[in-house]
């Protein structure tokens, strides 16, 4: 059994986790569960997959936002990685570690797909760790990016050292890609700011109660999720839009199982969401990455 820690992370790439994503959806359709218990504000979230022929995790996560005020994570847990032959501990790996690379990937999975590849400027829509992370995943791919950063925190935004956008409509419209990564539980993003060409990342919003765009930016754009299981009827960013009629769950147009040929633009002038769930099984199979590539 792996012990692995943070230093583990100077042997990860961004395009190879990209492929271990892509390899993972190759396999068998990963067998999931959550479990989400609250206390007021404050979350326990214990998230299991298993994918035959790769292995099984379970993830356990808390979520108190009022740590941010007392300089401590808002977000804590563990990673236990299981051999899929003998169901033995194959690791205890990091969990901010996991979930750093995780959540950063599943977005830059979706935005490999379908943002332009001239795209440029960057909005970054909530300034927290994974914000942070989001611009060492999108220069990846977009050496050249430039960022914004929208926060309705003023300190939490200086802290990520770019420039702070402090009109949130018009710094939308400025951006070719616009991440959001925030607690909100009221769109933040309004549909009519946005223009042709644009890709959202949705990553945030992961309760019923949460959103962080409003129905007329879901109807006007193509949409696509990580994976149906974990979103359409899990998520307020889907489950909203779709009560109100705005959209149906129909109007999913792809998710990571299916053929990548569907997960893409089909011109230059779509505007593209991409949900975020961040499932099970993608930790599952961003912890496998991570164990393999931190091998001597």
């Amino acid at each position: 059994m792996q012990i692995i820690g943070q230093n583990a992370e100077a042997h990860l790439t961004w395009a190879g986790l990209l492929d271990a994503l892509q390899a993972g959806h190759r396999l068998p359709r990963a067998e999931i569960a959550d479990l989400l218990l609250s206390n007021g504000q404050d979350k326990l979230l214990n998230r299991a997959a298993w994918i035959a022929g790769l292995g099984s995790l379970v993830k356990v996560a808390t979520v108190y936002p009022d740590n941010a005020a007392q300089g401590v994570p808002s977000v804590n847990g563990a990673v236990n990685l299981f051999d899929d032959a003998t169901g033995q501990l194959a690791a205890l790996i990091d969990f901010h570690l996991v979930t750093k690379w995780k959540t950063a990937g599943d977005s830059l999975l979706s935005a490999s797909r379908l943002a332009r590849p001239d795209a440029r400027n960057f909005l970054l829509v909530g300034a927290g760790t994974v914000a942070r992370s989001m611009v060492q995943a999108y220069r990846a791919i977009w050496p050249a990016a430039q960022f914004q950063v929208w926060s309705r925190s003023a300190a939490s935004a200086a802290n990520l050292g770019l420039p702070i956008a402090d009109d949130l409509h018009k710094s939308v419209q400025w951006a070719d890609v616009i991440c959001t990564a925030t607690m909100a539980t009221a769109p933040l993003i309004r549909g009519e700011w946005l223009r042709a060409g644009q890709h959202l990342d949705l990553i945030g919003a992961y309760t019923p109660q949460m959103r962080e765009v409003d129905d007329t930016a879901m109807r006007r754009a193509r949409l696509f999720v990580d994976s149906r299981a974990t979103t359409i009827h899990h998520i307020g960013e889907l489950m909203s839009p779709i009560a109100a009629g705005a959209i149906t769950a129909a109007d999913v147009i792809a998710d990571f199982y299916d053929d990548p040929a569907l997960f893409t633009r089909t011109s230059d002038d779509d505007i593209t969401i991409a949900k975020n769930g961040g499932g099970a099984h993608l930790d599952l199979m961003t912890a496998m990455y991570i164990m393999q590539a931190a091998q001597p």
